[in-house]
C-alpha cells in the first residue's frame, strides 16, 4: 500500500502507532478489494445505525458520509486505545481496562468524553455487581418463608413515634 492509503491525522499520529487502512471509495474496486481495504475498520453497518439513531427518521445518510465516519471513529478508537496501551506498557501491565481509557482521554485533552466514560463505567460496574449478587442469591440454598416479608428498622420507627408523642401528635 502507498502512504496515502493510510489515515494520517496531523497531530494524532505518534511514532510506533499502527495506521489503519482507508476505506475504498472508488466504485470500480472489486468485492475482494473492498474487503481488503476495509480490514481493521469498524463495521460500516454499525456506523450507519448509530448515525441513523441520532437523526430524524426522514433523514438519509450517504455512503460517503458513513465511510468518512467509519474512518474517523476507527482512528479515534485507535488513538485513545493506543494512549491507554502506552500507559499499560509503562506500568508493565498487559490488559487495558476502562480506567486506562478514561485516563488516556484526560491526558489527550478529551476531559468531557473522559467524564462521560467514567460515569458509564461506574454504572456498568454497579450493574455487574448487582447481576453477580442476584446470581449468587439464586445459587444459595433457599431461605425460610420469612424471606418474603418486609423488614422494618424498628429503632428508627420508634424514635419517630417518640418524637411525635413529645410534640403532642398521635
Amino acid at each position: 500500500m502507498d502512504r496515502e492509503d493510510f489515515i494520517n491525522f496531523s497531530g494524532f499520529t505518534q511514532p510506533g502507532r499502527i495506521s489503519l487502512p482507508r476505506a475504498s471509495t472508488s466504485s470500480s474496486s472489486s468485492a475482494s478489494g473492498d474487503a481488503n481495504a476495509q480490514e481493521g475498520l469498524l463495521p460500516i453497518a454499525n456506523i450507519g445505525r448509530i448515525m441513523r439513531d441520532v437523526l430524524p427518521p426522514e433523514a438519509k445518510v450517504s455512503k460517503s458520509a458513513k465511510e468518512t465516519m467509519q474512518e474517523c471513529a476507527t482512528e479515534f478508537i485507535g488513538f485513545v486505545t493506543g494512549e491507554a496501551s502506552e500507559r499499560c506498557r509503562r506500568e508493565r501491565r498487559k490488559t487495558v481496562n476502562g480506567d486506562d481509557i478514561c485516563h488516556a482521554m484526560r491526558s489527550l485533552g478529551l476531559d468531557h468524553y473522559a467524564g462521560a466514560m467514567h460515569r458509564y463505567l461506574q454504572r456498568y460496574r454497579e450493574g455487574e455487581e448487582l447481576a453477580a449478587a442476584l446470581n449468587n442469591r439464586r445459587r444459595s440454598p433457599p431461605l425460610p418463608d420469612d424471606d418474603d416479608m418486609i423488614q422494618i428498622d424498628v429503632t428508627a420507627e420508634l424514635s419517630i413515634s417518640r418524637s411525635h408523642e413529645k410534640h403532642g401528635r398521635t
